[in-house]
């Protein structure tokens, strides 16, 4: 990704245009490494969101719903808001071609006296952190008040980030500023120092700002090759000192294009403040309102996966280790029932020394014998050895098998019903996997956790004096094409009031087929359901799946007066008798077209 100086030199000319003069309203920190600044000025309310995640770091003004806040803010959160709040935005600025934005507020101490602040967002990979500083005389950057990742001096002996250091810039790169030569002066800097490098490797590791992705766009407009940089004609020469103008007028003046790039599957693949023609036809070009709106769309779905896996985490290790349990108790109990098939057996040997006891008894050579060898007539005839325990006289040794026989039959029985509801609870288990790795909100999360407790999977969590109990969520509301309402449902319990309680007679129950999923109920309202809006739903159950991702999913559909519960079956669990089955294809934009809403 191309998040270089150049780009955020672009960006934050452009914060500073919308946000300068702007008043902080109120503050907000959804995850660690994240923020939200409420910002208020004469054309409106604007937030500002800045990450520093190193998979995902950025800054820029939101337009989608803000991220979900904790119960509690955090310490650095809550210094934040004593210090910040009601400060005037007065600039945002970047030092040099780093990837480092300040963005200097104006206020006042707790005495009234004028204080200058700033917050400090580095995007510096691995050591991207979010820093407030305060200024003060003899200090170029100001002192650390405090950082969303502290760093003390074992971690980085030459750089600590600690309250009350001294803030310092990153050690400098013995790299070319593009912003401050001329294209061929830049170039033969360049074929000084790069010479003997490819040429896309020269641009990148030469010039301050500039990522691999922008040198590779530069070579391939050049010299698609990629020669030695030194190897190059005096024809690629003149084109690359061309490029190199355009390149550091944009690192001077903060403007460039928000270029978006999706691959062939419309998912977001690379952004640039330039055109990238490097890939050719195999991906789609689009072209952004601004760079906030670039970075919102290219980072959404990743956003959305990491606050996921950030709020399931400790849940989806609880249900691992517990399907990882019940199914080596699964197969331990299906050995054991195995062991048992051999139980008719037993009851031969024991039919068969019973009928011929009377024999057995009257031979004196039988006794102590360590086998009898009878007739089987159960096999027409054919002689049969049969073990037996030399202390004990025929009777009691057919009595010993008859006992062996009881016992298998009746852990047989027993085995069968536990074994049916180990396989009942795995299915339980991996469908609440499902519906975690799908939650959106921590309200859903917590309404799963609630599930698990009922169940007796999780520990009942107490709740604290005076807190209030959540209230339960609706289902999600879809609309189709031609005006049907769809309901999903978010958690296995959910599932049960939708499909049992909530569907009413004329309306239809889809599921994706022997794939763990969420009911989905196309409501008729006394309509006759129509193809499109049948098509629509099944989309829906497939997208609200396990398999979501795949194509060609089997969903099965019936009437949701035919469903029935069976008696102790987990939440969740429903039968349908009869049903037929559409094959469906799950798709982003149908989804999004549709539209969840709240029930």
């Amino acid at each position: 990704m191309a998040l270089d100086g150049i780009f955020l030199r672009c960006l934050a000319a452009e914060l500073a245009r919308d946000l300068t003069g702007a008043r902080v309203d109120k503050i907000h920190q959804p995850a660690r490494e994240e923020l939200v600044l409420h910002l208020r000025s004469r054309e409106g309310a604007r937030r500002l969101f800045l990450c520093a995640n190193a998979a995902r770091p950025r800054v820029n003004l939101l337009r989608q719903a803000a991220p979900e806040n904790p119960a509690q803010p955090s310490m650095f959160c809550m210094l934040l808001r004593k210090h910040l709040t009601g400060c005037a935005l007065r600039a945002v600025r970047q030092e040099g071609m780093d990837r480092i934005l300040f963005f200097d507020f104006a206020g006042t101490n707790e005495i009234g006296e004028p204080a200058a602040l700033s917050l400090c967002a580095e995007f510096t990979g691995r050591r991207s952190n979010l820093i407030l500083l305060k200024q003060m005389e003899n200090e170029p950057f100001g002192v650390i008040l405090d950082a969303c990742k502290r760093v003390d001096s074992d971690q980085n002996p030459a750089r600590p980030v600690l309250p009350g250091f001294s803030y310092e810039l990153p050690p400098p790169q013995s790299k070319l500023r593009p912003d401050r030569l001329d294209g061929r002066s830049c170039l033969a800097a360049l074929l000084e120092n790069h010479g003997r490098q490819a040429l896309s490797e020269a641009l990148w590791q030469g010039l301050d700002g500039v990522s691999p992705l922008v040198g590779r766009e530069l070579t391939f407009r050049c010299a698609p090759a990629d020669p030695e940089l030194a190897a190059l004609s005096e024809f690629q020469r003149d084109l690359l000192a061309q490029e190199l103008d355009r390149l550091g007028t944009a690192a001077r003046e903060g403007h460039g294009k928000p270029i978006l790039l999706r691959n062939g599957e419309g998912t977001p693949a690379d952004f640039s403040y330039m055109e990238l023609t490097q890939c050719g036809g195999t991906h789609i070009r689009e072209e952004a309102a601004d760079f906030s709106a670039l970075l919102e769309t290219f980072y959404a779905e990743k956003d959305r996966a990491e606050r996921t896996r950030q709020r399931t985490a400790e849940l989806l290790r609880q249900l691992a280790t517990k399907a990882a349990r019940t199914a080596k108790r699964l197969e331990v109990q299906r050995q054991e029932l195995a062991a048992t098939e051999d139980r008719e057996r037993l009851r031969i040997c024991a039919e068969l020394i019973l009928a011929n006891r009377a024999r057995l008894e009257a031979d004196p050579a039988v006794r102590g014998a360590a086998a009898y060898v009878l007739e089987n007539y159960y096999d027409g005839g054919a002689p049969l050895r049969i073990p037996a325990d030399p202390a004990l006289g025929p009777a009691a040794n057919a009595q010993r098998y008859y006992k062996d026989y009881r016992r298998a039959k009746t852990a047989g029985q027993l085995l069968g019903g536990r074994i049916a509801q180990g396989e009942e609870e795995l299915m339980y288990l991996e469908s609440v996997t499902d519906l975690l790795h799908r939650t959106e909100s921590q309200a859903e999360v917590e309404e799963l956790r609630a599930e698990l407790a009922e169940q007796g999977i999780l520990r009942k969590r107490t709740a604290a004096r005076g807190q209030k109990r959540a209230k339960a969520l609706p289902p999600l509301e879809y609309r189709s094409t031609d005006g049907f309402r769809i309901l999903v449902g978010r958690s296995n319990r959910q599932n049960d009031q939708l499909s049992l309680k909530i569907a009413k007679g004329g309306d239809l129950w889809f599921h994706t087929q022997n794939i763990p999923g969420s009911h989905v109920i196309l409501a008729a309202e006394g309509r006759e359901p129509t193809p499109r809006a049948m098509e629509e739903a099944a989309v829906l159950a497939a997208w609200h799946s396990k398999a979501r991702g795949g194509s060609g999913v089997p969903v099965d559909y019936t009437p949701a007066r035919l469903l029935k519960k069976p008696p102790g079956a987990p939440p969740g669990k429903v039968i349908y008798p009869h049903n037929q089955t559409m094959t469906v294809t799950p798709r982003q934009e149908w989804v999004d077209r549709l539209g969840a809403g709240q029930g």
